[in-house]
C-alpha cells in the first residue's frame, strides 16, 4: 500500500518565535492554526533559523538556550525540512529583493518565497501580510 504524502507547510519566524516563549502575543493563534493543520510536513530555511535565533539572542541565558534546543530539535525531526542556505538562495533572494523596491520584503522573505514556489507550498505559518501579496495563504490570525 503506497503512504500517502503529507501535505507541507512553510514555517516563518513568528512561528518558531511563538511556540519557543508561551509569552509571545501569538503564541496562542499559533498553536492553535498548527493544530488546524492535522499531519503536515513543515518546511523552513536556515535564513529562517538565523533570524529565530537573533531574536533570541539578548533575551537572556534561558532563552538563549531554549532557541538553541528549538532549532536543534527541529534540524533533527524528521517532519520538519530545513533547507540549506546556499550561495544560489542567497543570490536568488537577492534578485526578487532587487526587483521589488515597491515592496518591504526582508531578504529572508524573498528566499522564503523562492523556496515556498520551489517547492509547491502555498500555506505558510505566519500573519506575515507580505506573503499574501506574493499569493501565499497566511495561517496564523488573531
Amino acid at each position: 500500500m503506497a503512504r500517502r504524502k503529507k501535505n507541507k507547510v512553510f514555517v516563518d519566524i513568528l512561528y518558531w518565535i511563538a511556540i519557543t516563549n508561551p509569552n509571545d502575543p501569538w503564541h496562542k493563534p499559533s498553536m492553535k492554526a498548527k493544530a488546524s493543520l492535522g499531519q503536515v510536513h513543515l518546511v523552513t530555511t536556515d535564513e529562517v533559523m538565523t533570524e529565530f535565533l537573533n531574536a533570541f539572542s539578548a533575551q537572556g541565558e534561558f532563552f538563549r538556550r531554549r532557541a538553541v534546543e528549538t532549532a536543534r530539535t527541529l534540524m533533527a525531526d524528521v517532519t520538519v525540512t530545513v533547507a540549506p542556505q546556499t550561495h544560489f538562495t542567497f543570490l536568488r533572494g537577492l534578485h526578487l529583493y532587487e526587483k521589488r523596491p515597491d515592496k518591504k520584503y526582508s531578504l529572508t522573505d524573498c528566499v522564503s518565497m523562492i523556496a515556498m514556489r520551489d517547492e509547491g507550498i502555498t500555506d505558510i505559518l505566519t500573519n506575515d501580510h507580505h506573503f499574501e501579496q506574493k499569493g501565499f495563504r497566511v495561517l496564523i490570525r488573531k
